[in-house]
């Protein structure tokens, strides 16, 4: 079998030929196999291949490290997984330029409730707990959760993930057998157990800055909306939102502290359109998942059950930043001191909320 998966890898590899060539070379020869084997006028014949194109096809070096790849996997616990074959995501298949080939440790099911939940890598508290939040209430409630390991945002989703006792997958822009960052190396290990980790990296590759927005593609395109927790101006997050947006997927965003830098990116979203997100309802709402409020502690979730008044509401979104003085409370939310603090005691009787010293108030979690 890996003697056949062999020129699949040798294909993917060569990193001079354009996605769309190797799509085109594929339709004409039918199988990589196929374009090994075809000689240079055969090549040329085909209509497709320019010199340079030829004489990738045709290194001899290439072929080497073809084969020292495919020997080095067959002692590895490692699935090399290509396109044709049946256990190959759906929902990554049908984008633009889906990979030709990943690289997998662990399972990849047929998952086909995939949410994707990035976002900064210097995160506030905020934003981790609301990654992690959002993550196993999501997980809790049937959604595998798809995010890149990286710092902040994505190791906290797919911790999240994990406690609620559902399945993540990792895209890595590195090869599989590479934990990066190397403080994930233990995460890494426990998603392998409870999903994936994918790429189309070879074994090996190292990280590189050019590799990461295209892996991007795969988040998004592993899923059927991409959510986003905190981003930057200019944070790559936002890359993946694009990627998004041109594969038609659902681009979801939290709405974070207007004065902090790591929020300009995911209100601009907001404010261009995205999904705004307060619970995992918001999410699975809009994409018509049905979702049971008796399995989560979601404060939010709660409030959507219980039909709140609108102050009570204002007030409990207002929370979501994390605790908030009273007078800070009455005056970001409209209402007075006093109909504040009577609310706030009715929301306290239903669970919702609990007073800390000095008049400050939280969500109950």
């Amino acid at each position: 079998m890996m003697s056949d998966k062999k020129y699949w890898i040798w294909l993917s590899s060569l990193t001079g030929i354009t996605p769309r060539r190797k799509y085109m070379l594929l339709e004409r020869f039918k199988d990589p196999a196929r374009i090994w084997e075809a000689s240079e006028s055969e090549l040329k014949a085909s209509g497709l291949c320019s010199q340079k194109v030829v004489s990738q096809l045709t290194d001899r070096e290439a072929r080497k490290m073809t084969a020292s790849v495919s020997e080095k996997i067959k002692g590895c616990d490692m699935d090399v997984i290509t396109i044709n074959d049946k256990n190959y995501p759906d929902m990554l298949r049908y984008i633009h330029d889906p990979p030709l080939v990943l690289y997998c440790r662990g399972t990849l099911e047929h998952d086909a409730n995939c949410i994707a939940v990035v976002g900064s890598r210097r995160a506030t508290w905020y934003g981790l707990d609301m990654a992690v939040r959002l993550s196993r209430e999501l997980a809790e409630n049937g959604i595998t959760i798809v995010s890149g390991m990286a710092r902040g945002v994505d190791s906290k989703a797919h911790k999240g993930a994990i406690e609620g006792g559902g399945r993540t997958i990792a895209v890595l822009g590195c090869g599989v057998d590479t934990a990066y960052p190397p403080e994930n190396k233990d995460l890494m290990n426990e998603i392998i157990k409870h999903g994936a980790v994918i790429s189309e990296y070879l074994p090996g590759t190292k990280p590189s800055p050019f590799n990461f927005p295209a892996r991007n593609r795969i988040i998004s395109g592993l899923s059927l909306g991409v959510t986003i927790i905190e981003a930057g101006e200019k944070s790559g997050s936002l890359i993946t939102a694009d990627f998004a947006l041109d594969q038609g997927r659902e681009v979801f965003a939290v709405p974070g502290n207007i004065n902090s830098a790591n929020s300009i990116g995911t209100n601009r979203l907001i404010r261009d359109g995205a999904k705004i997100v307060t619970c995992v309802g918001d999410i699975l709402d809009e994409l018509n998942i049905s979702y049971n409020t008796q399995n989560t502690n979601d404060p939010a979730v709660k409030l959507k059950k219980m039909k709140l008044s609108g102050d009570e509401k204002t007030i409990v979104q207002r929370l979501l930043n994390g605790p908030v003085h009273m007078d800070v409370l009455s005056r970001d939310c409209g209402i007075s001191v006093q109909m504040a603090a009577s609310i706030l005691v009715m929301l306290e009787l239903n669970g919702l909320v609990e007073q800390l010293p000095g008049q400050y108030y939280k969500l109950v979690e």
